[in-house]
């Protein structure tokens, strides 16, 4: 079977390696001129720990973990307000990596006749009811037998295939934003902990990657609806230069806007998740918020879960899309609810 894969993040590297795996001609598109960079810390667990251990890949992410001891909230003046210890997870079904990292591991382990094409991306597709074909920003054309959109939240293919992303999108009424610079002794400082600190409407912090690098995250409420700035690094001052602690040095030290992770928090829910010969994986079709810390792990379990119901459908694509969406949407319907009473809890409510 040809499959093409649209989106070169989490859940599209999965794909492709499960169906690399069961033997299936994929191809792989991405947007962005190469990999992504380092992003943000994200945990892997659950069924997305599950499913790596059956991708065998437990040893390659252990090598590249973010090994943080200490959960530290300060004030905007910098003093420790509480600290906690982490224990550990029950059963050690958990590692948390950053986000560059898992998707270089899953490149790297891609099977030898996947073809990943970087610089390209999904333009059009027509599905003739016996396979699809897809347009490519190139002008190119790929017959498959399946199209998947594993291009995130603002899926290019779930807007072609279902309509524009505002009829799906469940705004939290939060942006946020993250990024990784090197300076050695600001990691140093920080331990193996890492360091929050919140304001009314707005929460900055910092940990450490490595003896060399920090890695930021900032969230602050908006009003839902809320345009995305256009200079992500101009709005983060403007929200957060007023903060103390070290967030003004962690201001002066933000990159360029391509190396800046900016984005709102939301969700995305559809009535389904398949179209004909097109499905959706990740945060396309299941988005729960980057503050859940869950959609990484799911994305993993997605994955496998449609890779798992095209192996069993033996060659019935509508029967496989069917069971994937069954197997796994009640539990994303789930993490959602649980997420966005999550979501509520992490950034203070603003000043009356």
């Amino acid at each position: 079977m040809k499959v093409v894969v649209c989106g070169a993040g989490i859940a599209g590297l999965a794909v492709a390696w499960w169906l690399g795996r069961d033997g299936h001609d994929v191809l792989l598109v991405e947007r962005a001129p190469g990999r992504h960079g380092a992003g943000y810390m994200l945990d892997c667990q659950g069924p997305g720990y599950d499913a790596v251990a059956r991708m065998g890949l437990q040893p390659l992410l252990q090598e590249r973990a973010v090994s943080l001891s200490e959960l530290v909230y300060h004030d905007e003046d910098g003093g420790v307000r509480e600290r906690f210890t982490d224990e550990g997870p029950a059963g050690d079904r958990m590692v948390s990596v950053m986000r560059g990292d898992l998707e270089d591991v899953l490149h790297d382990v891609l099977a030898p006749g996947t073809e990943v094409r970087f610089r390209s991306g999904v333009e059009a597709f027509t599905d003739h009811g016996d396979g699809v074909a897809v347009t490519l920003t190139d002008g190119s054309v790929e017959r498959a037998d399946l199209l998947v959109g594993a291009d995130g939240i603002h899926s290019r293919v779930r807007a072609l295939a279902f309509g524009a992303e505002d009829r799906f999108l469940r705004d939290l009424g939060f942006h946020t934003a993250a990024y990784v610079f090197d300076d050695e002794q600001t990691a140093r400082g920080l331990g193996d902990a890492l360091h929050m600190m919140d304001a009314p409407g707005l929460q900055a912090g910092a940990y450490p990657v490595g003896a060399h690098r920090v890695a930021t995250l900032f969230s602050h409420r908006v009003p839902a609806g809320t345009p995305l700035p256009g200079d992500p690094r101009a709005e983060l001052r403007r929200v957060y230069g007023t903060t103390g602690w070290i967030v003004p040095h962690l201001l002066d030290r933000c990159p360029g806007p391509a190396e800046v992770y900016y984005d709102r928090v939301a969700q995305i829910e559809l009535p389904t998740w398949s179209r004909g010969r097109v499905t959706l994986v990740g945060d396309a079709c299941q988005a729960m918020s980057l503050l859940s810390g869950q959609g990484a792990g799911m994305a993993l379990a997605g994955a496998e879960a449609l890779a798992a119901e095209l192996r069993r459908g033996g060659g019935d694509i509508a029967e496989a899309l069917r069971g994937y969406e069954e197997r796994l949407k009640p539990v994303v319907l789930q993490r959602q609810e649980e997420a966005r009473g999550m979501a509520e809890e992490f950034v203070p409510a603003l000043a009356p």
